[in-house]
């Protein structure tokens, strides 16, 4: 068994979040046209996000781990933006970003 067949990755979700498709998107061409499972979750309310470690809508996990995460980021509800390596921010990490948390996780 791979580390990618091991690996679980999971994407956390407010219902209706307008940067589900974007992260979808760049999750996708992170992982150049291979197929890889990725469980999507809706995350219903305060108490879950804390449970799941949501910080913000989305939250990408690898084994549970947010490799975006940082001190200040408490669990919440709220839509998360994504800071790149360019200065800019938007709703989903960078496609240069996701690579490499996934290539240091090993998958």
């Amino acid at each position: 068994m791979t580390q990618l067949e091991t690996t679980r990755i999971t994407v956390l979700t407010v219902p209706d979040c307008p940067n589900a498709p974007l992260v979808r998107e760049r999750i996708a061409e992170a992982f150049e046209g291979r197929t890889v499972p990725v469980e999507w979750t809706e995350v219903q309310d305060a108490e879950e996000a804390t449970r799941r470690g949501m910080t913000g809508s989305p939250t990408l996990l690898l084994d549970g781990s947010d490799p975006f995460s940082h001190d200040s980021l408490r669990p919440s509800l709220s839509c998360r933006l994504y800071r790149h390596a360019d200065g800019t921010t938007d709703g989903a990490p960078a496609i240069a970003d996701l690579r490499r948390v996934l290539a240091e996780s090993g998958v």
